[in-house]
């Protein structure tokens, strides 16, 4: 399929630190139905109802080529209540997918629930997520809400994501100018904390002749709380609710009644099919998470919510405050779907017709033709990543995949820390590792020309993007344990964060207690032994966490610190040392946490 024109934008975004640029004022003329004119018209009337086709997506995080392994599958539930796999994702696929989507539509607007960038694969990571821009901006994106991250190289790097400009240490890559996102990101609850204003557009309207479609985007509150206090150095996090119900009001005194909220903050539903009918009654429909609480307490002015961060399928409504359904969305991640909603606007009013409003999840199938602008984009970048990216670092005899509350790749990432750890400091005595920082799995099956079973660079780039460090830290055992309960208790206690442990850590969590009860204290060994309260233990973890991130304050204050090396680096140095081709590494059996349910 030939490549979509490119649509031509005048860049009017914000600047960090500027005060950001309010739509201009313009009342809503509203179109009278065709059958209220009297006498003969040579220029047929609209009609009062305009369909709008509203298209959407989250999480891309960079992820240019197609997700190998579960991370580029969807599961689809059949007419007979069994589920299958399907491949998907890849922007090659998604650009085909969302023009042919177009067609038809003259009123179509693409927009996404951030976390665009960030925790990317090499081919994008490894040039500060430039070619996600590119690719973005080649797929017509109009409109993105920021997601926590976007923060992870700080709003200034945020902001030449938005405006342009070679990167500040790296400089230009190939030669030329990066020209930044021809859409907006907004960013209507981050703030200056010096300022008080958004660092970025809060929201943005979408115009089409006489119908004008308000977007308001924001990230979650707990923003600073799982990203590196380097990225969110000066910034303040507000309340969504109270955010978006503020610029609803702006955009309805400029006669903007059609209003569409983007939030980085999701939800969890009771299935993980993508086509799952959450509105179905009965035991264990309906969704659960921070997004309901959200969506309960928005203002009855935004029509609709897309939503993302927790990288799950949905298509649900939720009461809005006036007790009437609101349709919200989420498209999984890493662009394996993206969501279809028709929005029916009407002119009388300006506003949604909301009983109207229609949605489906759409999977991103490697069934139809790559768009050849965007194989081009990828051939370019991979051309500049291959020398560093298809270096081989390791064997494995199978997949070793990051699914589940202990997984084999999160066991392994333990192990390499624990392993480097003991190279820093021999009593090193055990490493954690956040579940949230396994971005991916190995898979066994070549991606490339490495052959079956080699872990190339690139791979291991994807699994750990973060460029974080391995810290020791000492705690007694009493903080130790109170470590394990904040998995479960907490800012964690509705959405726990399983730590993966290092070999030797071994104990249980009983899922039908609640709170800090869950993990049974009587349980956890190391090495076999009971851990002593008052005994010093010397840990390693990431620098994240070493900072009391993901939820986890006593890690923050752990003693005698030590800043180690590059976590890849650690992984990589682990699997040279313990895989070979004719002895590949095997997934562990990942069965050091014991799970009751």
């Amino acid at each position: 399929m030939p490549a979509a024109p490119r649509r031509t934008r005048r860049r009017t975004y914000a600047f960090l630190g500027a005060t950001a640029a309010l739509a201009t004022a313009a009342a809503l003329a509203a179109a009278l139905p065709a059958q209220a004119h009297g006498g003969e018209s040579h220029h047929p009337l609209p009609s009062r109802y305009q369909d709008v086709q509203l298209l959407s997506f989250n999480d891309l995080h960079g992820n240019l080529e197609p997700p190998a392994g579960s991370s580029g599958r969807v599961t689809e539930l059949q007419p007979d209540g069994t589920t299958k796999t399907i491949d998907a994702g890849g922007v090659e696929y998604l650009a085909t997918h969302l023009r042919k989507a177009r067609e038809g539509h003259p009123y179509s607007i693409t927009a996404a629930g951030g976390d665009m960038v960030g925790a990317s694969p090499l081919l994008s990571g490894l040039f500060h997520d430039e070619p996600t821009i590119e690719a973005l901006n080649k797929l017509d994106l109009d409109v993105t809400s920021v997601g926590n991250h976007e923060f992870d190289e700080g709003a200034r790097e945020l902001a030449r994501l938005q405006n342009g400009g070679c990167h500040p240490t790296d400089g230009c890559y190939d030669g030329k100018e990066f020209e930044g996102a021809d859409f907006p990101y907004l960013a209507a609850n981050v703030q200056d904390e010096k300022t008080g204003k958004p660092i970025l557009k809060p929201y943005w309207v979408w115009k089409k002749r006489d119908v004008r479609i308000g977007f308001i985007g924001v990230t979650l509150e707990g923003t600073p709380g799982i990203v590196s206090a380097d990225g969110v150095k000066g910034l303040a996090f507000k309340d969504e609710v109270e955010t978006i119900n503020k610029y609803a009001k702006v955009l309805q005194r400029q006669g903007v009644q059609s209003i569409v909220a983007l939030i980085h903050e999701g939800g969890f539903p009771a299935s993980g099919a993508y086509n799952y009918n959450c509105d179905s009654p009965g035991a264990g429909s309906g969704i659960s998470g921070p997004i309901v609480d959200i969506a309960k307490n928005v203002t009855p002015a935004v029509d609709a919510l897309v939503t993302g961060h927790t990288h799950q399928a949905y298509v649900c409504t939720i009461p809005d405050p006036s007790g009437k359904p609101r349709m919200v969305t989420s498209a999984a991640s890493f662009g394996r779907l993206y969501t279809d909603t028709t929005l029916t606007y009407d002119r009388f009013t300006g506003d949604i017709a909301r009983t109207a409003v229609k949605s489906a999840n759409r999977v991103v199938t490697r069934d139809v033709p790559k768009a050849p602008d965007m194989t081009d984009l990828i051939s370019h970048w991979n051309t500049l990543a291959a020398p560093i990216g298809n270096r081989a670092i390791g064997y494995i005899s199978a997949d070793i995949d990051n699914t589940g509350t202990e997984s084999p790749m999160g066991d392994l990432i333990a192990d390499a820390q624990l392993a480097h750890g003991r190279e820093l400091d021999p009593k090193t005595s055990l490493a954690l590792m956040n579940p949230g920082g396994v971005r991916a799995g190995l898979t066994y099956r070549a991606k490339g020309a490495e052959g079956d079973g080699v872990v190339t660079y690139a791979e291991g780039f994807t699994v750990q993007p973060f460029a974080n460090t391995v810290n020791l830290q000492d705690f007694t055992g009493a903080q130790l344990i109170q470590v394990l309960k904040e998995q479960v208790s907490g800012t964690n206690a509705a959405a726990p964060k399983i730590l993966q442990p290092s070999e030797g850590l071994t104990y249980t969590l009983d899922m039908t207690k609640t709170g800090a009860d869950r993990v049974v204290t009587d349980s956890v060994r190391l090495n076999g032994a009971p851990i002593d309260p008052a005994a010093t233990y010397r840990v390693a973890t990431n620098s994240f966490l070493a900072g009391g991130g993901d939820g986890f304050p006593t890690l923050g204050q752990g003693t005698h610190d030590l800043v180690g090396g590059d976590d890849l680096a650690a992984l990589e140095k682990y699997l040279t040392a313990h895989s070979s081709a004719s002895s590949p590494l095997a997934p562990s059996a990942a069965d050091r946490i014991t799970v009751v349910q």
